[in-house]
């Protein structure tokens, strides 16, 4: 059986658990610069702390570890050290070349993650991550016309991205944290784009950012409309993940979960980010969240985004053991358009 094919019928089964913050991991073990920099980067000539995805190339040990701590925490699926690993990102260090590089050397730590922990089957997701520039939205208050992008632009980091996750081996593409539609558009462009030239494309997961308590994204839509905007690519799954905690988070997940029909995905922060910019909920109250959102039938695939760690998936895991998968509404055809908000004609069926 295929792994695509492996992977579905887990999730008919199951409620599938994925992993928790990489970053808040990484922040643990406190690296320096010359940390981040190792031998191979001793003399760049720009600052590189924070670039968590340098990590992958010059401490590959350390982000096997928290692949493992996950693992034996519960996670099904991990989500490669890979968030801003794309050209555009790379930029800020002076790094757009590794992007190909940091993408695949990922994907294969984290299968080797898998294959030193063993046990039952699991999977890799390609992380995309949203790049530090937006598409739909102009960074000088000055001149709203102005983009600090190009659709092209986008198109072209995501593929090179998602090459380099592809050709790495990944079971999964996750476009995760869209906080502007355009740019996940160019994203599944690029990806449709590789699929033309012969790759084969993994089952993607699409996840959102409702950025507020607005119940929106930040480029203003609505969790239906975002839906609707998406629903072309017939994703694997979506949903939503980071900006809130569980409890502010719920109400979105079940209101995309409407309209949606495909699996629904949702990680969510652990509780809101206090004034020093950490996260305070344990693992048993965000593990109570999801209990309840699994008894409700609202989810497909749970996990962790900002500050949750091995003790929160190993928390949310026990908590959804022998819950049954929400179920997928049958598909029918209905005109549905989306601007901000859905638009859905009356009497479509």
């Amino acid at each position: 059986m295929s792994g695509s094919k492996e992977l579905e019928t887990e999730a008919n089964k199951r409620i599938l658990v994925l992993d928790g913050a990489m970053g808040t991991m990484i922040q643990r073990h406190k690296p320096d610069e010359s940390s981040y920099r190792g031998t191979r980067f001793a003399d760049h000539p720009r600052d590189v702390g924070g670039n968590n995805e340098l990590l992958s190339l010059t401490q590959p040990q350390m982000i096997r570890d928290i692949h493992e701590d996950f693992l034996r925490a519960g996670a099904d699926i991990l989500t490669t050290n890979t968030f801003g690993a794309n050209r555009i990102s790379q930029a800020d260090y002076g790094m757009e070349e590794l992007s190909y590089e940091m993408n695949r050397a990922s994907v294969e730590l984290a299968r080797e993650a898998i294959a030193r922990v063993g046990g039952k089957r699991r999977w890799v997701a390609g992380g995309i991550g949203p790049t530090n520039q937006t598409a739909s939205i102009s960074p000088d208050v000055n001149d709203p016309g102005y983009r600090g992008v190009t659709f092209d632009q986008l198109a072209a980091a995501y593929g090179e991205a998602a090459r380099g996750l592809i050709e790495g081996g990944c079971d999964i593409l996750l476009v995760e944290t869209i906080f502007d539609t355009l740019n996940a558009k160019a994203a599944l462009f690029a990806i449709d784009s590789l699929r033309d030239e012969g790759l084969e494309i993994p089952p993607i997961i699409i996840s959102g950012t409702i950025t507020d308590r607005s119940g929106r994204t930040l480029t203003g839509q609505t969790p239906e409309a975002f839906w609707v905007s998406m629903s072309h690519a017939k994703p694997f799954a979506v949903g939503l993940n980071c900006a809130l905690g569980a409890a502010e988070m719920r109400a979105h997940v079940r209101t995309i979960g409407e309209v949606a029909d495909t699996l629904i995905s949702a990680y969510p922060n652990a509780g809101l980010p206090n004034e020093m910019g950490g996260y305070d909920e344990t693992p048993e109250e965000t593990a109570a969240h999801l209990e309840e959102w699994a008894n409700s039938g609202l989810v497909n695939l749970v996990g962790g985004c900002c500050g949750t760690t091995p003790e929160h998936i190993a928390a949310i895991a026990k908590a959804v053991e022998g819950k049954s998968p929400r179920k997928v509404p049958a598909s029918r055809q209905r005109l549905r358009l989306s601007g901000l908000e859905m638009f859905e004609a009356e009497g479509a069926a």
